[in-house]
């Protein structure tokens, strides 16, 4: 694409640096785009953007040495680039594009260069605190059952015409959405069901992204050490509705969703009146649940999930809704949802024990509240949960999911997350301070095990038959990032060997079964 027109098209200025040297200037061409220096192909724009701690324009020599065609940055980055002397900025041949706000222009030029790929297919994006995953995984099986061809843009996993790659990120930055996009595109795909976060949303990942539906599932606390309050964290989700979808499906079920609503908006609730409305709700013990959607036109749909949970049947209601206003028959809709598993939520781990195991990504105190209730609802027995917090994330939530998990279980297992660059000690100490905060006569027992895959065995080794074992925060995740590295870690697969050594009995390895918490100690505030 001539850097000319593509300047135009996302309102920036032209600049080329000429010295003592300078040539006959010539058109310059770009073919692709990224903002990682270590990822420039020959041809590429660079797009250096201001961050927190350095300036993309630091690396811009090296971008050019590794081939970039040209610049995308603003002022100061502009000033930063030609002090580092570069000769392809000095003589002239590598043109910087100018521009206020870079990051927010980055996804509308990306989509220029790469052909603008989500206007030739149909993306339903999906936005909300909870529920985006799983939502998307009922979408993209019941757009298969109806015989298309899916690309899925999400936190567990990206996928190409079934062919699966690990995602980085909930959405990818702008110039690697779009390249996606355009690969979807040559590999035949025509449906894409994609998760878009509120970072996302707030930082331009996918402006130029025409959206074909606009779904919102629900909004509670998280991500607050990004966005400077609620309010804002609600601004950045209500930006999918600002225009960038043709059609918008909301979940009423609270009133944020109530707050997205506009005149061609579909609604859906499973608690009251709505375009889309839920009745005949059964939840079987196995997990399974079934329900009748009613919905516009005078359609009825008999859905049948495999996933358990209130907030599951608001997902499929949601996904329903969606589908629908696609054009997705009803058929093929029910096919779909009948069909669906999602990795790491509410996933079972089943090895022959009498109890139930469950692993869950719920990592935020409605999510965490919400899965113990389903839990509870399954099984006669207890509640035993395994739970931490991550570090250098949203503070202000740690407290709350204490208070939650305590509330809700028999028996909490306060343990560590992915405490990343934090003391692992202190997140887990602001998490047993919120359970500390519920009642004595409200809430179960709350133990601490560090080390993640000793509260894993010694929430298994507790367990009574008829009891549930939820490990919760980590789901689908490989991995464990403690001082800045990351260990293979899996919950799905510690669950299956702390199982295993349940079930085969003792193999004189000793477990640790956890230490009271403070609370539980009768430590006062002064002790801790």
């Amino acid at each position: 694409m001539d850097i000319e027109y593509l300047a135009g098209a996302i309102g920036a200025t032209v600049l080329r640096t000429t010295g003592r040297d300078a040539r006959e200037q010539q058109p310059v061409h770009v073919s692709g785009a990224t903002l990682r220096a270590q990822h420039v192909r020959e041809g590429d724009l660079f797009a250096a953007l201001p961050g927190t701690r350095v300036h993309g324009a630091d690396f811009a020599a090296e971008a050019l040495d590794a081939g970039a065609t040209a610049v995308l940055t603003d002022a100061a980055g502009t000033e930063r680039a030609s002090l580092a002397g570069h000769p392809a900025i000095l003589d002239g041949s590598v043109p910087m594009l100018v521009h206020d706000d870079p990051r927010g222009v980055l996804g509308e030029a990306s989509s220029h260069i790469y052909g603008h790929p989500s206007r030739r297919l149909t993306i339903l994006g999906v936005t909300g605190t909870s529920g985006k995953t799983t939502t998307t995984y009922m979408l993209d099986s019941a757009l298969r059952a109806a015989g298309f061809r899916t690309g899925l843009v999400g936190t567990v996993e990206t996928r190409i015409a079934g062919q699966r790659l690990d995602s980085a990120f909930t959405t990818p930055e702008a110039p690697d959405l779009q390249a996606l996009l355009a690969v979807m595109v040559e590999h035949g795909v025509d449906h894409v069901p994609m998760e878009v976060s509120s970072h996302a949303l707030a930082l331009g990942r996918v402006s130029g992204v025409r959206f074909a539906v606009g779904a919102f599932t629900n909004l509670s606390q998280d991500h607050l050490d990004f966005h400077r309050d609620f309010d804002d964290y609600f601004a950045a989700k209500a930006m999918l509705f600002d225009g960038r979808s043709e059609r918008e499906v909301v979940c009423v079920d609270t009133s944020w969703g109530d707050r997205l609503v506009g005149p061609d908006t579909v609604t859906v609730s499973t608690v009251g009146e709505a375009a889309w409305t839920v009745s005949d709700v059964v939840a079987y013990a196995s997990g399974e649940q079934r329900f009748t959607a009613g919905g516009p036109d005078g359609v009825t749909l008999d859905i049948r999930l495999r996933l358990p949970g209130p907030f599951n049947v608001a997902n499929a209601l949601l996904a329903a809704g969606s589908l629908y206003a696609a054009g997705v028959e009803p058929a093929a809709i029910e096919r779909g949802l009948a069909d669906v598993d999602v990795p790491g939520r509410m996933e079972r781990v089943a090895l022959g024990q009498d109890f139930t195991a469950v692993v869950d990504y719920s990592h935020k105190p409605g999510a965490v509240a919400a899965v113990l209730d389903a839990a509870r609802a399954q099984v006669a027995g207890r509640v035993i949960v395994v739970l931490g917090c991550g570090g250098d994330r949203d503070v202000a939530k740690r407290p709350l999911m204490g208070a939650e998990a305590a509330r809700r279980s028999d028996l909490l297992v306060v343990t560590d997350d992915n405490p990343r660059s934090e003391e692992p000690a202190e997140i887990r100490a602001t998490m047993i301070s919120g359970a500390r905060e519920v009642p004595a006569e409200q809430r179960g027992e709350v133990i601490e095990v560090g080390d993640r895959r000793e509260a894993i065995a010694a929430a298994v080794a507790r367990a009574r038959d008829g009891d549930v074992v939820v490990v919760a925060g980590k789901g689908h995740e490989t991995g464990q990032e403690v001082a800045g590295v990351v260990h293979p870690f899996s919950d799905r697969d510690e669950l299956a060997t702390a199982l295993h050594r349940r079930l085969e009995g003792p193999q004189g390895t000793d477990i640790d079964l956890g230490r009271p918490s403070a609370m539980d100690r009768g430590f006062d505030e002064e002790a801790r």
